[in-house]
């Protein structure tokens, strides 16, 4: 198959937006359970489907937007608004036209075909005009911002993912009854099917190396489990700031740009934070960034690394306390933590960027109404030495009482017990060693076979 109808290669594009008015329609009751009060407004979508646009490497040469009761089934937007896009391309010079929506296979040929004045199939071609929808918009930077294999398998399952319901667009040139068993295709088999077909085995394929790297991943995590220390994940909306939180506690050195979706491989540093006493060291983990209205399709695609959020002890929520919709961001944040199952971990929210802030007392003074809730600053280094006692507070809640007869053989376990716990009290015995010590829960786990 062709792929490269898919790629977003050209540097000027149009971008549109809808304002949703169907919220008109519903009672208080109706709108209070779908948390209407969190959702984005046009300006503020549009806001951040700008950044994302830029990030991508696009440049806005116009913006068109419209309010509707109910997006066309056919065009998404309405016909004459089609018209004026067609027109603003020509004038404009402009070759690729972005929304900020998913767009369906239907929508994405319909619209293709009336800013071109002409069906469009699925070889390249310069000259036409390309629409771009938010998910393919969003793939385009995961792919540029994949370094890892791992990284590098999710989003391609991603992309395939987004691909497979859009081969009716991609092949509708190549609808015809096939005559026998003539190359890939079987007895009466059409190209589409053909297509189908191969998709569906590179989407098998693609989920059997990932689950693969998965394997070796857990293999990684119960190496670091081994060690006894507890795991603290760093998340939050994109651009918060995580990444420069990590790079400001270790020398990690991670990619820390003022760009959306700077970082997609999740990278894990053994951390030593002074004024930890419960756990001098901790395994801290940065991961990738969520966004509003991400398609679930797209977070299953990603699901190795995000089970890097899962199995963590701790979830450190950075906030970008400088953005006008931060409340809004930290909703879409906890409502993906939620779908995962890790509403009931411990976290400790980090209201981050307060440098940039006109009135650094309100945000420090939500936070203090808040528990384990500090306000920083990593430019300036401000406020760290809270964010390290809030951290303690939570790490100390995974401690766990444990008594255990260790044989002399086993000497590595006391060691460890001594490293990463608070000893109480030590007995010599005839041919073990009797301890008591408040633990991490992963140590107290590891000891199991000692525990009397």
């Amino acid at each position: 198959m062709k792929e490269d109808r898919m790629q977003i290669d050209l540097e000027d594009c149009i971008l549109v937006g809808v304002e949703d008015l169907s919220h008109h329609r519903l009672s208080n009751q109706e709108k209070d359970v779908m948390n209407f009060d969190h959702k984005y407004t046009l300006q503020e979508s549009l806001t951040e489907m700008r950044e994302l646009i830029t990030t991508a490497g696009l440049r806005i040469s116009g913006e068109i937007t419209q309010r509707l009761n109910d997006p066309n089934p056919r065009t998404y937007i309405g016909t004459g608004k089609v018209q004026d896009i067609t027109k603003m391309c020509q004038e404009l010079k402009c070759c690729t036209v972005v929304f900020d929506a998913e767009l369906s296979p239907r929508q994405l040929k319909y619209l293709e075909n009336s800013f071109n004045g002409k069906p469009i199939d699925d070889v390249y071609n310069q000259d036409a005009i390309k629409v771009v929808d938010r998910t393919a918009l969003i793939l385009d930077i995961f792919a540029q911002h994949a370094k890892t294999r791992e990284g590098q398998l999710q989003v391609e399952l991603a992309l395939q993912t987004y691909r497979a319901p859009r081969l009716t667009k991609l092949w509708s040139h190549l609808e015809r009854q096939g005559g026998g068993t003539v190359g890939l295709r079987g007895p009466g088999e059409k190209q589409i099917e053909v297509d189908k077909r191969l998709m569906r085995d590179k989407i098998t394929s693609l989920k059997r190396q990932i689950d693969l790297v998965q394997s070796q991943r857990e293999l990684h995590r119960k190496g670091r489990r081994s060690l006894g220390l507890p795991v603290v994940a760093l998340v939050g909306y994109t651009n918060a700031g995580k990444s420069t939180l990590l790079n400001t506690l270790t020398s990690a050195g991670v990619m820390a740009e003022d760009v959306l979706f700077a970082t997609l491989d999740p990278t894990t540093r053994k951390v030593k934070l002074p004024g930890l006493k419960t756990h001098p060291e901790v395994m801290l983990t940065d991961t990738v960034g969520f966004i509003q209205n991400l398609p679930t399709h797209l977070i299953a695609s990603f699901r190795a690394t995000l089970e890097e959020v899962e199995t963590a002890d701790v979830l450190v929520h950075v906030i970008d306390a400088s953005n006008p919709i931060w409340r809004k961001q930290v909703n879409a944040v906890e409502g993906v933590l939620e779908d995962m199952g890790c509403g009931g971990k411990g976290v400790v929210r980090v209201y981050n960027k307060i440098d940039l802030l006109e009135d650094q007392e309100g945000i420090m003074n939500e936070a203090a109404m808040q528990d384990c809730s500090v306000a920083i600053s990593c430019q300036d280094r401000l406020g760290l030495s809270d964010f390290v006692n809030s951290l303690e507070k939570k790490l100390s809640e995974l401690m766990e009482d444990i008594t255990c007869l260790i044989p002399y053989s086993k000497s590595k376990e006391v060691n460890l017990i001594h490293e990463v716990g608070n000893v109480e009290f030590v007995e010599y015995e005839a041919e073990c060693t009797r301890i008591k010590a408040k633990v991490p829960r992963a140590v107290s786990m590891r000891l199991e076979e000692f525990k009397v």
